[in-house]
């Protein structure tokens, strides 16, 4: 059997279990055409031999997809890390808003959340950045693929990073 027909055969032997993968780490519908491409992309780099194909596990299937989930949400927060002052005030969540006076120092304390942030270890900073989207830690764990433990640990160092940062920045501008 060629390669195209057996990754054909593994994609609809897994298609639903690739869909309610991708959905379960956060991926919008639309998306999930573009992440199971990417999964047929992957399956055949990986696996250039139908034989090797055909006795993949449903398990093995499910964390190709998770990697291709996690590795695109990672190229949209790249790509989202560049903003402009207008965008950097929207950045800070809701809860976190303290409404100053007026909208110089509302940028201000945005551009202040957005370099204590660049400050975090990468695991840290994305954790932190999800949970400060309001996401919360089961879903970040679903999306990361790493376990709750692990996400509450980053998520707890990391805002206590991100708060000395903060204190620490405040600090010196008060000097």
């Amino acid at each position: 059997m060629e390669i195209g027909t057996a990754l054909e055969r593994l994609m609809a032997r897994f298609s639903a279990l690739a869909m309610r993968a991708a959905r379960a780490r956060g991926l919008p519908t639309d998306e999930i055409d573009e992440i199971l491409q990417d999964v047929r992309i992957r399956l055949w780099k990986a696996h250039p031999e139908s034989e090797n194909l055909e006795r993949l596990s449903a398990s093995y299937f499910v964390k190709v997809v998770s990697s291709a989930v996690v590795d695109r949400i990672r190229r949209q927060r790249r790509s989202e890390t560049s903003l402009d002052v207008a965008t950097a005030a929207t950045m800070v969540p809701d809860a976190l808003r303290v409404l100053p006076p007026d909208a110089a120092e509302q940028d201000a304390l945005a551009a202040r959340l957005e370099r204590a942030l660049a400050t975090l270890p990468r695991n840290r900073r994305l954790v932190v950045q999800l949970h400060l989207d309001g996401y919360q830690r089961q879903e970040i764990s679903g999306m990361t693929g790493w376990t709750e433990a692990k996400v509450r640990n980053l998520l707890y160092r990391g805002l206590d990073d991100l708060r000395a940062h903060l204190r620490a920045e405040g600090d010196q501008n008060d000097a």
